[in-house]
């Protein structure tokens, strides 16, 4: 069995994957948090602390301070703290940084979106090609593990398409990935993880439309969409991690991802764009001061951490896909529902971050009772999604599936 597990990074998503895996550290082993700010570890501890999550009061459970992009101190790390499984959570700057490491030490890598360049954003598909998938064959012949975008989305959604090949069509026409937020946090303006990689995402939409790769402009295609419990939402097209690696390995005419904004979201995105607030290239003050727009308006905003005691509301994720199955048409849509409240009351967390924090932890159980054992580079899609979903089932993650009638009514299946 592989156990003791070394996370990267200590924002609002790691808080939730540590309390996960404290409240399995009896499978895990010993949990080191690791992070450039080591307070930002502590306080995820005493969370831990507080809410009784750690199942075994025997494991180990403590923090490093660590630079993620000093790959030689991440393999010193990595063999101090004996782990054999190491969960990325950190900005997405450090992902070939963390997993190079890895490679060196021998260890399982796990992360949660795709590796970004600080000067390069929205990159041509497949993205992945550009830096993860270059490391797949040096990962097959050492027999390392790596596993990418094991959140809910990328992640979980890659898991309900391949639960869909495996179980419930025999061919698949249409895939809509579909994430809303039907939540309020209160304040005027925020984003809900790191508001870096949230604006670098939104500046142009690359999209699997008939097999092959469609670039269109930002929140131009908007549609209203009835969702479970949520009701109805807008939700508009847009690009994201997922669709670079399952344009590759699920067989679907097209693939798209939608996510939901509200009109005063959009609003505010629009005069920070327009006025250039959401560059990442730097600029220079009068007072000869260079500085990073983007970077600016992430520290004037709130910590997407810092949203979770007044939120309220729901979220709803998941795939909506369209095929045939036994020669008739067929179409079905696989979702989760979280609730913020309830993240809060279990774990001190958002639902965004929960949704997002729960499947790296599930995923890393797995792991560690050889229960995925690929000994390869592979996105979540490659994996077997039953175990996948049942364990999500039982620690915070409950998928629903849908059939849609031609009649276009609803019914559970």
């Amino acid at each position: 069995m592989k156990n003791n597990v070394l996370i990267i990074g200590a924002g609002a998503v790691a808080h939730v994957t540590a309390h996960k895996c404290a409240q399995n550290n009896d499978v895990l082993g010993n949990i080191c948090i690791a992070s450039r700010r080591q307070s930002k570890c502590e306080n995820i501890i005493e969370s831990i602390k507080r809410k009784n999550s750690l199942k075994d009061k025997t494991k180990k459970l403590h923090s490093k301070q660590i630079n993620a992009l000093d790959v030689p101190a991440l393999v010193k790390l990595i063999h101090k703290t004996n782990s054999k499984i190491v969960i990325n959570l950190g900005a997405a700057f450090i992902n070939m940084s963390v997993l190079e490491a890895c490679i060196e030490a021998d260890a399982t890598y796990m992360d949660t979106a795709i590796h970004e360049e600080p000067d390069k954003v929205c990159e041509d598909p497949p993205w992945y090609a550009n830096y993860e998938w270059k490391r797949k064959d040096q990962c097959k012949e050492k027999g390392i593990t790596a596993i990418l975008g094991v959140g809910f989305d990328p992640g979980v959604v890659n898991g309900y398409c391949a639960l869909a090949v495996k179980h419930h069509f025999d061919k698949i026409d249409t895939i809509d990935i579909m994430d809303v937020n039907a939540g309020t946090h209160g304040k005027f303006f925020a984003t809900n993880f790191d508001p870096e990689i949230n604006f670098r995402e939104f500046k142009k939409v690359w999209t699997w439309i008939d097999r092959k790769w469609v670039c269109k402009p930002v929140h131009t295609e908007k549609q209203i969409y009835d969702f479970p419990v949520v009701g109805k939402q807008p939700i508009y097209l847009t690009g994201h991690d997922e669709l670079h690696s399952l344009s590759k390995n699920i067989d679907a005419n097209s693939i798209r991802f939608w996510m939901g904004f509200s009109d005063h979201y959009i609003n505010c995105f629009s005069v920070l764009k327009n006025i250039g607030l959401l560059s990442e290239k730097p600029v220079k003050t009068s007072e000869g001061i260079e500085v990073v727009p983007l970077k600016v308006v992430k520290a004037c905003l709130p910590d997407p951490k810092s949203l979770a005691p007044n939120y309220t509301g729901k979220t709803c994720i998941g795939d909506l896909i369209k095929g045939q199955k036994d020669g008739k048409e067929k179409e079905i849509f696989i979702y989760n529902v979280s609730d913020h409240k309830d993240c809060y009351n279990e774990v001190e967390s958002q639902a965004i971050s929960y949704t997002a924090g729960v499947p790296p932890a599930a995923a890393a159980i797995l792991v560690a009772k050889g229960v995925w054992n690929p000994q390869t580079m592979v996105n979540v899609e490659e994996l077997d999604p039953d175990p996948f979903i049942e364990l999500l089932n039982k620690i915070g993650l409950p998928t629903e599936i849908i059939q849609i009638k031609p009649s276009g009514k609803k019914s559970a299946s």
